[in-house]
């Protein structure tokens, strides 16, 4: 049972992943029959710790005081990419795995445990504007960029920000059930659960800074995603035989053709979803999924989200056509 929780904090945190952390596991809700965790905020880096937002943290609990935690969490932190971590944080985050605990990570303080090496040989996540130099930095993790949060059993990551209270109630739907999770949810007006495996709502693909021989094409692709392509047109385009390019195109972009395309159209439909007023079947037509049950079909397997629950998201209710008012504490599943 989940009794003795630290968070680890370093220099330069963000206050808001440290008060995710604080408000599931630091509160007492002993009234509400929830369990009341032993919980302290451990400096990494000296009794006096300076946030991201400019203010400073004070707190008298050293590393030591992790040795008895069932569970470390680290929140996010600023320059994860440039920075040595302490060894002694690293060593004590290893030793809590190793006898039993769990740790768990919020946004960019996945660098933490990548650090640490607990990360090798799992899947993990973070924010998906730190996913790529996160598995460069640390090869032997598998890295997820596109999900909420990873569950590895002893080694919880989760993605940007708020995906920090899915990881967190997540956690506390194993340890305590449904109930206990619903009434934290409540209490913090979010919604109850959102599963690990949906995407995060990433702002752009992959980059073509790197794709020297099919740069011209990707450029046209992205600007006439209305109208069919085959591999054999745009090897044309590209003056290559069709095997030669799809070939290249898979080295230089780490994708296939079909699947570049489409997550193209998916953007081209969340950007029209959050910034125009068209129909549903109108940004099928312009995203070149023809029908509104094909764009909604692949909006689902993309996103894991209907495209009107996302325009809701983005937009609130009674925002877009057909956007009726969303329930407190659910999220559309249909469109």
């Amino acid at each position: 049972m989940l009794k003795n929780v630290a968070v680890l904090l370093l220099d330069e945190v963000h206050p808001f992943e440290l008060g995710v952390l604080c408000e599931v596991f630091g509160l007492d809700r002993s009234e509400e029959g929830l369990p009341v965790h032993d919980f302290a905020v451990v400096s990494a880096q000296g009794p006096v710790l300076q946030t991201h937002a400019g203010f400073t943290i004070s707190t008298p609990y050293g590393l030591d005081r992790l040795e008895e935690a069932d569970l470390v969490a680290v929140p996010a932190s600023s320059h994860v990419a440039d920075r040595e971590y302490p060894e002694e944080a690293l060593s004590a985050l290893r030793r809590a795995v190793e006898r039993g605990a769990r740790v768990l990570s919020v946004c960019s303080g996945a660098y933490v445990l990548g650090a640490a090496g607990l990360l090798d040989g799992r899947r993990c996540t973070t924010h998906w504007r730190h996913a790529a130099e996160l598995a460069r930095r640390y090869p032997k993790a598998i890295v997820e960029p596109d999900v909420l949060y990873v569950d590895e059993g002893s080694v919880i990551t989760s993605a940007g920000t708020a995906s920090g209270i899915d990881a967190c109630l997540h956690l506390v739907r194993q340890e305590y059930g449904q109930d206990a999770a619903n009434t934290i949810a409540r209490r913090m007006v979010v919604p109850p659960h959102r599963d690990g495996g949906q995407a995060q709502y990433i702002s752009r693909p992959l980059p073509r800074n790197a794709c020297d021989t099919v740069g011209s094409t990707l450029a046209w692709m992205e600007h006439h995603l209305d109208q069919e392509m085959s591999v054999e047109r745009l090897a044309a385009l590209a003056h290559m035989s069709p095997r030669t390019f799809a070939r290249r195109f898979q080295q230089e972009t780490g994708t296939t053709p079909y699947r570049w395309l489409l997550r193209q159209r998916v953007l081209l439909a969340q950007h029209l979803l959050e910034t125009s007023d068209r129909t549903v079947d109108t940004i099928a037509g312009q995203t070149g999924f023809g029908t509104a049950a094909t764009l909604r079909h692949q909006f689902v397997r993309t996103l894991s989200t209907t495209p009107n629950a996302y325009r809701r998201t983005f937009r609130g209710p009674g925002q877009g056509p057909g956007a009726g008012p969303v329930p407190s504490g659910t999220v559309p599943d249909v469109a």
